[in-house]
């Protein structure tokens, strides 16, 4: 390895340090609270002997694909018990929940077809969204009213799939599946879901549903083992044989693993008063916090403690660890900037003192940062505070400072307490200051940006003139810092030109958004050659599952061009401003007033 890229890697672990976002390999310490073996079946005596019977019989591993020479009767097994488990026609055993979703995925969706994504879906569901070709529309956690008007607005897809997890790994809370099954069956799309942390907790959500196309289930959570199951048609889990790339090229899960998920699987079945013990638990844990004036979330087995700040949440957990609790914390990418939390997972053997102690533990920990212990308590059960909006442009010069000042204004006229941040500036013109006379901040609102570079040119090229180089991990970790700090807040973050702007060799912009998962707003010209440069962006912002909130057309009204973006984006909501003569608050004001209904939409 050259000493240069050496440096360049030890600079991206350092910048991701600094953001707080480093992360080590450590070994369990204490009480598990921390993993997804809900019902204490990984350590199980009929689960361990069944895979060593297993491993006695059929040997380490089936060193091969299912399809060469890989697959044994264990497999075949383990796929009728999920079969029958989940009440489905067949089953397909994967080496993991991650290859699983990601063989659903890219191959019941594609390129003719539309994926609605939950925004808090796991990230192997993003990727698989990402790798399907597949055009990906992000929508509001578990907001109904948003699907529904997506469905609509995408009417001419060859196929919508709605892509959803049964129970939320980082917030703990369920999804409305029967509201789900009534808006497929109104828009004739069909349901995907992820029930990787409902499976064994939750048998009356279990049952599948005509309207249900597959439902992908781990073995490394409730079960205690490792893998995951696609549960569908015969015809789907054919498809997946044949077509299922992370199926067809990877070796099989080896004959013990299968034969411990049949035993586990058993077990769910004939104790269902193991799940219950967990429910107990956490519901006798969330309790005792609040009782301690610390808000916990969630309504399953997992109990989040959001704390906001990533330092401060791993200084709390590393306080409880030292009492005797092995509980973690998780910090973003995981999560939204500005939640990051305890994520405290309930089991079916914690007793009750356990918990007590446990909760005892954490506001103790919590006592000795009262800001962490504050802002939990001040966080709102109703979720996550909202990510920023993006404003990214088709171009350089098309008016993303003026949208961005536009949009701060109308976030403050909402009483929004809005903040603004332009991640990476090139050229001398300051935006950030444009945007703070604009809108009216102060210094502190809209703060310096992660990098400035002087060359008025791309990123990668300013960077080059200077003998430096600017990566996707530096720029992220200074946005997660920033807005961490301030995680109520309404940002406005504006891009370097367009979206795929490089920022090196290897990565551009919409690599960072993509990253970030933060809404879009792409802002483009009105005239001339905008309909070639916004459907180019908009398909590369799909490409990557980035959500757009909607397109500003900035210029004199081109009425023939915006009835053809209508017409190629339905459901895309569209905003016109006009270039102002005359920039000033006052100006920004009177045409919000008068016109910036649809623009002050923009703001959720």
């Amino acid at each position: 390895m050259s000493t240069s890229l050496s440096q360049e890697l030890r600079s991206e672990l350092e910048a991701w340090e600094a953001a707080g976002l480093r992360r080590d390999l450590a070994l369990p310490q204490g009480r598990d609270f921390t993993s997804n073996d809900y019902l204490a079946l990984s350590r199980d005596p009929r689960v361990v002997a069944a895979a060593g019977k297993a491993l006695e019989e059929w040997g380490a591993g089936a060193p091969a694909a299912r399809l060469l020479r890989g697959s044994y009767p264990p497999h075949l097994e383990a796929e009728r018990a999920a079969a029958r488990w989940l009440g489905s026609e067949a089953a397909l055993l994967f080496p993991s929940g991650w290859q699983a979703n990601q063989a659903l995925l890219t191959t019941l969706a594609g390129a003719d077809d539309v994926i609605f994504s939950d925004a808090l879906n796991h990230a192997s569901i993003i990727d698989g969204c990402r790798l399907s070709r597949a055009t990906t529309v992000v929508f509001r956690h578990s907001d109904l009213g948003e699907l529904d008007r997506l469905l609509e607005s995408h009417a001419g897809a060859r196929r919508r799939l709605v892509a959803i997890e049964d129970v939320y790994s980082m917030d703990g809370d369920l999804s409305p599946l029967e509201d789900y099954v009534a808006l497929a069956e109104r828009h004739d799309a069909w349901l995907v879901m992820d029930s990787a942390h409902a499976a064994g907790l939750y048998p009356h959500r279990l049952a599948m549903n005509h309207r249900v196309l597959a439902r992908m289930v781990t073995g490394g959570k409730a079960l205690g083992v490792s893998g995951g199951f696609v549960c569908a048609s015969q015809d789907v889990i054919d498809l997946l044989i044949n077509r299922g790339r992370s199926f067809v090229f990877t070796t099989a899960t080896s004959p013990a693993t299968a034969a411990a998920l049949v035993a586990a699987m058993e077990i769910v079945a004939a104790e269902p008063e193991r799940a219950q013990q967990a429910h107990a638990a956490a519901r006798r844990l969330r309790q005792a916090l609040r009782d301690q004036g610390i808000e916990a979330r969630g309504e399953s087995p997992i109990v989040p403690v959001v704390l906001g700040d990533e330092g401060r949440a791993m200084r709390v957990a590393e306080s409880v660890r030292g009492q005797g609790f092995d509980v973690r914390a998780v910090r973003p990418p995981t999560v939204p900037a500005g939640t990051s939390r305890l994520r405290v997972v309930c089991h079916t053997d914690h007793s009750d003192v356990e918990v007590d102690a446990l909760a005892a533990a954490i506001a103790r920990a919590c006592a000795e940062e009262p800001e962490a212990a504050s802002v939990a308590a001040a966080a709102p059960a109703a979720g996550p505070p909202p990510p920023p909006l993006v404003v990214c442009g088709t171009d350089t010069e098309v008016g993303k400072t003026v949208v961005s000042a536009l949009l701060v204004r109308a976030a403050l006229r909402q009483g929004h307490e809005t903040r603004y941040l332009k991640p990476v500036q090139t050229g001398d013109d300051s935006d950030t200051e444009t945007v703070r006379s604009l809108a009216g901040l102060s210094p502190d609102k809209a703060g310096d940006p992660v990098r400035e570079l002087a060359l008025p040119a791309s990123v990668d090229q300013a960077a080059e003139a200077e003998g430096t180089s600017v990566t996707v991990a530096e720029v992220l970790s200074g946005i997660r810092s920033r807005v961490g700090d301030h995680p109520g807040a309404t940002w406005i973050l504006e891009c370097a030109g367009g979206l795929r702007v490089p920022f090196n060799d290897d990565e551009d912009q919409a690599d960072l958004l993509a990253a970030l998962r933060a809404p879009v707003v792409l802002v483009a010209r009105s005239g001339l050659g905008t309909l070639n440069h916004t459907l180019l962006s908009l398909e590369a912002a799909a490409r990557r599952g980035l959500p757009v909130r909607g397109v500003v057309l900035v210029g004199e009204r081109h009425e023939a061009n915006e009835a053809t973006l209508r017409r190629w984006l339905p459901g895309v909501p569209m905003v016109m401003v006009p270039r102002f003569e005359t920039l000033a608050p006052e100006v920004l004001d009177a045409w919000l007033s008068q016109s910036g209904a649809e623009l002050e939409e923009l703001i959720r």
